[in-house]
């Protein structure tokens, strides 16, 4: 018999979960452990609702994936059921890759592994399990499956991923510009020569779609607070690292002392890749928190210094321009640091950090946006818009910023 479940969903309102093949899949560990990460990271600091999961994500985005289908089916595209629940499995998985705070996490305790590499490996973990099931699950990730379209619904620019978490991050956040028209679109969604396209009556929808991102973008995950607390959490872990492997016996759950204690570099990582992975599945945003709680009363003023502030909200305070930081401007606060703290100029180099955060909304040369009229005819998005500038939103925005402790 087929367990019919129904999740009460604050974004879509009710989803039913399709199969027991669905439903034993998100009951897995390895997707459980997404409940225990937060889909925006440290964006809570900025705006308090933002306290989602990726689990909570990954569930509306394989609902989004179930409306897709169903759609193109309704307009005579053949998409079998393996090739559905494919997909829907792909959805489900393609964030299982991703530790607690991503970015922070690929900084600082892993280096040169993107998360869609340690999602792929995950992936193929859980294919051996399950004898086999994901093998189409699996193409259509790696865009090896004939039909191309069921990719660009996992991974393109206008994928169900992206369309939950606008939609979603928004709601969360209460940054109502993200609130995108992701039902209409996806309502307006169609195949042409194997391609996704987007009949031209959903124009406007795609242009509100590509001007909410852009300003989610800068509003919300590029918040400069967001910034600033996500750069500390980077330095602490570093921090934490360099202590560790100088001898140090630092608090921290198993999982985490291991990505502590380890380079776990590209080249660790092929020699000792089911370790690895047997450790990185253990760990969540709880390691990250009780370690953070326990270094805050650390001996090393670097160490307790910046956890206590990640722990008490005490964030880096953080200057943003149109050019980089000057080198004098620096060296006064690592001369304040160094001062009132007792410590040296490599030791306060921990307290601030100076960098560059940039962002481009559209790439019309990676996968484009293609608009289909009733002719026949396709134009990309940035020949068929008569309102948005798409050279403007397809051009990469940088700026530059100074972060630093306040004592």
């Amino acid at each position: 018999m087929e367990r019919k479940k129904i999740i009460n969903d604050p974004v879509f309102g009710f989803i039913t979960i399709p199969n027991n093949f669905l439903y034993d899949l998100i009951q897995h560990p390895i997707l459980q452990r997404l409940n225990r990460i937060k889909q925006m990271g440290l964006a809570f600091f900025v705006y308090p609702g933002a306290q989602h999961t990726r689990l909570h994500h990954s569930i509306g985005a394989m609902y989004l994936m179930n409306e897709a289908v169903s759609n193109l089916r309704m307009k005579g595209h053949e998409i079998t059921n393996e090739e559905a629940i494919g997909a829907m499995a792909c959805i489900l998985l393609h964030d299982v890759g991703h530790g607690p705070f991503s970015h922070a996490l690929e900084h600082t305790l892993i280096n040169g592994i993107h998360h869609e590499e340690l999602s792929l490996a995950l992936m193929k973990y859980l294919n051996e399990e399950l004898s086999g099931q994901l093998d189409t699950c699996l193409m259509i990730f790696q865009d090896k499956y004939s039909k191309k379209f069921l990719h660009q619904l996992v991974s393109g620019q206008l994928d169900v991923d992206r369309l939950d978490y606008l939609r979603r991050d928004s709601f969360f956040s209460g940054v109502t510009e993200g609130n995108i028209g992701s039902a209409r679109i996806i309502k307006m969604l169609d195949v042409r020569n194997d391609r996704l396209v987007v009949e031209a009556k959903g124009i406007y929808s795609i242009e509100n779609f590509l001007t909410s991102r852009r300003l989610m973008y800068w509003q919300v995950y590029l918040h400069k607070t967001a910034v600033a607390a996500e750069k500390m959490l980077i330095k602490v872990l570093a921090r934490a690292k360099e202590l560790s492997n100088a001898g140090a016996k630092l608090f921290a759950s198993p999982a985490l002392l291991y990505f502590l204690e380890n380079k776990v570099d590209k080249d660790y990582y092929e020699k000792n890749k089911e370790e690895v992975l047997a450790n990185f599945i253990k760990l969540d945003d709880n390691d990250i928190w009780s370690a953070l709680k326990v270094w805050a009363d650390n001996d090393d003023i670097v160490l307790s210094k910046l956890s206590s502030g990640l722990v008490n909200r005490k964030l880096f305070k953080i200057e943003i321009s149109t050019e980089p930081a000057d080198p004098s401007y620096i060296k006064k606060y690592e001369e304040k640091y160094m001062k009132e703290l007792n410590i040296n100029e490599y030791e306060a180099s921990y307290l601030y950090s100076s960098d560059l955060i940039y962002t481009n909304m559209y790439n019309e040369f990676d996968d484009s946006i293609d608009i289909l009229y009733n002719d026949g005819t396709i134009k990309d998005i940035s020949d068929a818009s008569d309102m948005l500038n798409i050279q403007l939103l397809s051009k990469t925005v940088e700026k530059y910023y100074f972060s630093y402790l306040r004592l």
